[in-house]
């Protein structure tokens, strides 16, 4: 039917779908790869040729496609001495590994900052130094480390205190805990002021000053600047001879579990290291040796291996519910459990917390979604309301922006002050602007990275903050959204939708944000049945001229206007449909189906 190289012309419409009926264009991802239902079948060549294809358009230079196509750690892992202060925190660390210094790891309640404090316990337990853990409660202490419980950490014994996944902006409680006589190093990748808060080590690969290699990194989570962490601490302990006949090295790889399911949750960009962390992550993972994380699968009903959808829509949801409505300390506790007992009734917990979360956020959407039409022509959604939970915000701002198209920021309001969240979208930089806001005077704290952000703000400033959000980001914004289509890496007809397919395309995963899964056409076809299914989803049974037939779902579509049309005009038309390919194993044989994105019509 046609090639399958890189076509000159990334920009042409696919198919002839100009406007499809969510109203975007469908264009090529980055190379026109137009199959017949015998190429999609699967000759050996073909696959990698698809394969290939898919690494090149999502920025694979030709001569890294080895590299890349098996993403490994070796092959990606950056010396850690690349990063300012790692040498320095590296030696502080291996100082209290071999005096027995009581250290208290203070981390974040999200599973970043989990799954990061449970890396460096776990991994300090392994060199024979028991240290302990600190979570905010996000209601009573909110955001990053204070002075205050830095300075009692210290007083009750621990002269080393390790921040993770928070302290890169925390000046002033890092000012405590050194005139208190504690030593504190930051382990953090959220975007860093010009000047730095007076910290033993500050290692964030987002700092201002860090070098090109380690600013290269500036995707990595906090989980992932851990590990490096841990990488380099091993090494200085090597150097100074401390393993030996009675001294094991710890494993390194055997934390990989923790890394793949922090840098998920977290929504960092997966490409490069982050790939090989998540790739090789997964690989840990379904070995089930964690007792906790095997405890979490359990309770998610995650029977197979996992991949990584599942670290973002099953694992890490229930530990984020601990830190959002429950107890902040449930996540670390669970991942650096040894009883198999505790693990049982801590994630059966989280899963209970994360029911009621789901409710919670709910009504906090409903609420914040009706206030959306009085935002229609600001760049950036800023809604605000009052007895909202804190603890879903940052959800609901997810949802916000998915649903508009633009960033959003969802902030819950008491008498006193309003606690935000922010979420945005490709190519326009929040927690920057976040960062501007407070430099500016219009927040009393705020930080953040491109995607996500939190801020604390006065009520009586909320106008004035929404208004420099939308002077500063307009722009941003209507180029982002200007530039929006449906991404294709695939066309072809319904016979090529097979098991071999996405066998072929799941090898070049695992996706996320930054490595965007494959999304491929098919058709025309026409739409045999439609209806719709649980809460508002789309069940359609689609035939093409090839006599082959196929199932797709469109979760929550039921109410657009391509679920509208696809149900009820849907009589004598034919249609292309793009979307997500999936292996459905519910029966005896298993099948491709399509989760439906889009459609247009063929004729």
């Amino acid at each position: 039917m046609a090639s399958h190289t890189l076509s000159p012309l990334p920009f042409a419409p696919v198919l002839g779908v100009a406007v499809s009926l969510s109203g975007k264009a469908w264009r090529w991802r980055g190379g026109n790869m137009e199959l017949d239902a015998a190429q999609a079948g699967g000759p050996h060549g073909l696959n990698h040729a698809i394969l290939d294809q898919l690494l090149l358009t999502r920025g694979v230079a030709e001569d890294d496609l080895a590299r890349h196509a098996q993403p490994t750690i070796r092959a990606f892992l950056p010396d850690p001495s690349t990063f300012r202060d790692m040498d320095t925190a590296a030696e502080r660390l291996a100082l209290s590994v071999m005096t027995g210094e009581r250290v208290t790891i203070y981390g974040d309640y999200d599973v970043d900052g989990a799954t990061s404090a449970a890396l460096l316990v776990e991994l300090l337990r392994q060199l024979g130094l028991n240290a302990g853990y600190y979570i905010p409660d996000r209601l009573l202490e909110g955001y990053g480390p204070s002075g205050e419980a830095l300075v009692k950490l210290g007083e009750t014994g621990s002269s080393l205190i390790v921040t993770v996944d928070c302290g890169a902006m925390a000046h002033e409680a890092l000012g405590m805990a050194r005139d208190a006589g504690v030593d504190v190093i930051v382990v953090d990748h959220h975007k860093c002021s010009p000047d730095l808060p007076p910290a033993t080590a500050l290692v964030n690969p987002n700092r201002l000053d860090e070098s090109d290699l380690g600013a290269a990194h500036g995707h990595l989570a906090a989980v992932g600047v851990a590990f490096l962490l841990g990488v380099a601490l091993v090494r200085t302990l090597r150097g100074r001879g401390w393993f030996g006949e009675h001294r094991r090295e710890p494993d390194l790889m055997g934390l990989l579990d923790l890394v793949a399911l922090g840098t998920v949750a977290d929504v960092a960009a997966l490409h490069g290291l982050n790939r090989a962390f998540v790739a090789q992550g997964l690989k840990v993972l379904a070995r089930r040796e964690r007792i906790g994380m095997a405890a979490l699968m359990d309770a998610s009903r995650l029977t197979r291996a996992p991949q990584a959808s599942d670290l973002g829509f099953a694992l890490g949801p229930r530990i984020n519910a601990g830190g959002r409505i429950g107890e902040s300390t449930l996540g670390v506790r669970l991942l650096t459990t040894t009883d198999p007992e505790e693990a049982r009734a801590i994630a059966a917990q989280l899963s209970q917390l994360n029911e009621e979360r789901r409710a919670i956020e709910g009504e906090v959407q409903e609420a914040a979604e009706a206030l959306i039409a009085g935002q229609h022509n600001m760049a950036v959604q800023v809604i605000a309301g009052h007895g909202w939970h804190p603890g879903v915000i940052g959800i609901v701002a997810g949802r916000i922006k998915e649903k508009t198209g633009k960033p959003a920021v969802v902030i819950a309001l008491d008498e006193t002050q309003g606690k935000g969240s922010g979420r945005s979208i490709s190519g326009v930089d929040l927690g920057a602007a976040i960062i501007a806001a407070r430099e500016a005077g219009l927040l009393v704290a705020g930080g953040g990275h491109a995607m996500a952000a939190g801020l604390t703000i006065d009520p009586a400033r909320l106008a004035d903050f929404a208004g420099f959000l939308d002077e500063r980001l307009a722009r941003d914004v209507d180029r982002a959204r200007a530039g929006a289509a449906m991404l294709l890496d695939l066309a072809l007809a319904p016979g090529g939708l097979t098991p071999e397919l996405v066998e072929t395309l799941e090898a070049a995963g695992p996706y996320g944000v930054g490595w965007p899964a494959p999304r491929i056409a098919v058709g025309p076809v026409r739409i045999v049945k439609a209806d719709i299914v649980g809460k508002d989803h789309l069940r359609l049974l689609a035939s093409g001229n090839d006599g082959k037939s196929f199932k797709a779902i469109a979760f929550r579509a039921g109410e657009s206007e391509m679920g509208q049309t696809l149900l009820h005009r849907h009589q004598g038309r034919r249609f292309y449909l793009a979307g997500r390919v999936k292996l459905d194993d519910w029966g005896n044989r298993p099948a491709a189906e399509l989760h439906l994105e889009d459609a247009a019509f063929a004729d």
